[in-house]
């Protein structure tokens, strides 16, 4: 039960102010994934020219991508640490060009370093996506708040290189929404308004967890910030499925769908057609 006070701080808001404009959530919007690392699970090492990049960004936004997310630290389980002036190398040359090329595109950065996060913006950069929900690097919700950058707070159990080694919780679902609730607490008394929220899939999780948190999605709605969901082609939908990384493009859909009838407002992917697809027909299923 949240107190008067708690209760405050939890107004409805399923909108974002990305610098003037209003991003609405009344129907899910799609992030499209730019990985700019060299060993990401599905698509490390395709970008490796900024023509590569450029050709990729335009397909998303041509496809429906409401949001690209640009990432230059590979987070799946078990990746190698990189140094801020490695990230920042793979990044901002990208993100320049990206901005220089599609100036109406609202950019998510993936990195949970204060002075990248920082750099992001003053590139252009809309959102700063942070894995690890402010733990890893403690000035990053004071550059989020000092510059008003919408933050997308993410939940993770341990670091990429141990998270995935017999992650355990007596209830996933409430001590995940209690760190997103006490996070947004501590947001909000800082002055951060615009807030998206991610269970974290794959980042801490077994395969139990990962679906328990999908049938109990929608109790993170009550948290009242838009909730995104990022579970593409990932272990949790291969496994299940028996299928590889390139091959399961359908069990994520199956998933995205599930995922939007219990509240999902953003879907994180690398098939950005598919889940574009996928909103239109759950979203005219739930206007009949």
């Amino acid at each position: 039960m949240l107190t008067q006070n708690e209760s405050s701080l939890f107004q409805k808001n399923l909108s974002i102010n990305l610098q003037g404009f209003l991003m609405d959530f009344s129907t899910a919007k799609v992030m499209g994934i730019l990985n700019l690392t060299p060993d990401s699970f599905y698509d490390g090492g395709e970008l490796n020219s900024l023509k590569s990049i450029l050709n990729r960004v335009e397909s998303m936004i041509n496809e429906g991508a409401d949001i690209i997310d640009v990432g230059a630290f590979s987070s799946r389980p078990g990746a190698d640490q990189i140094s801020q002036s490695e990230e920042i190398n793979r990044l901002i040359p990208a993100l320049k060009e990206i901005k220089k090329n599609f100036p109406s595109a609202i950019i998510s950065v993936d990195t949970f370093r204060a002075d990248v996060a920082l750099q992001a913006f003053e590139m252009g950069a809309s959102i700063i996506n942070d894995i690890s929900g402010g733990e890893f690097d403690k000035k990053l919700f004071e550059v989020v708040a000092k510059n008003k950058i919408p933050y997308l707070l993410m939940h993770m159990q341990g670091n990429p290189q141990s998270m995935q080694i017999k992650p355990n919780y007596q209830n996933v679902v409430t001590e995940i929404y209690s760190f997103l609730h006490q996070k947004i607490i501590q947001l909000r008394a800082m002055g951060v308004q615009d807030i998206i929220v991610d269970p974290g899939f794959g980042f801490g999780k077994n395969l139990n967890h990962n679906y328990q948190l999908l049938k109990e999605l929608s109790h993170f709605k009550n948290l009242n910030c838009p909730i995104l969901v990022g579970f593409s082609r990932k272990k949790m939908i291969q496994q299940l499925v028996d299928s590889n990384v390139k091959e399961a493009l359908n069990g994520t859909t199956v998933a995205n769908t599930i995922a939007l009838m219990n509240g999902a407002n953003i879907l994180r992917v690398h098939d950005v057609k598919a889940a574009k697809e996928a909103i239109s027909i759950v979203d005219f299923v739930q206007k009949q």
